[in-house]
């Protein structure tokens, strides 16, 4: 059963750091596109980043966050980080991470490319 779990949200302060954990399990195979997304109270869900656990392991970031945070994998490979900097109240919201089988699909991160979703970790930046 494929699975998908996030840990690492909580309270950080406006120009903290925060890392964020995805744990996934119950695939076949080690080559998946990995994405992060957020969801703030009343706005729709953003993609954040992504990566392709194997080969070259691209990454793509939103505009919002690039440069700030990070995806990147753990020694595992079952384990993709988001390691968010210099956070801002606006990076405050639900954080999801979801996967698809195979290399990722395009520069955009959309979620409707996405099958497989945790439940969330919540992240609140205090200003």
């Amino acid at each position: 059963q494929v699975q998908l779990g996030e840990s690492g949200g909580g309270s950080v302060q406006a120009g903290g750091s925060l890392r964020l954990s995805c744990e996934a399990s119950g695939f076949t195979t080690s080559a998946l596109c990995v994405g992060w997304f957020r969801q703030a109270p009343g706005k729709s869900r953003e993609g954040l980043a992504m990566i392709f656990t194997h080969g070259n392991r691209r990454t793509d970031y939103a505009d919002s966050v690039r440069g700030r945070f990070t995806i990147n994998l753990g020694n595992t490979k079952n384990t993709v980080y988001l390691q968010m900097t210099s956070v801002k109240a606006e990076d405050s919201g639900m954080y999801y991470c979801a996967a698809y089988r195979g290399s990722c699909r395009g520069e955009q991160i959309v979620h409707s490319d996405f099958p497989y979703w945790g439940r969330g970790t919540q992240v609140t930046v205090s200003s």
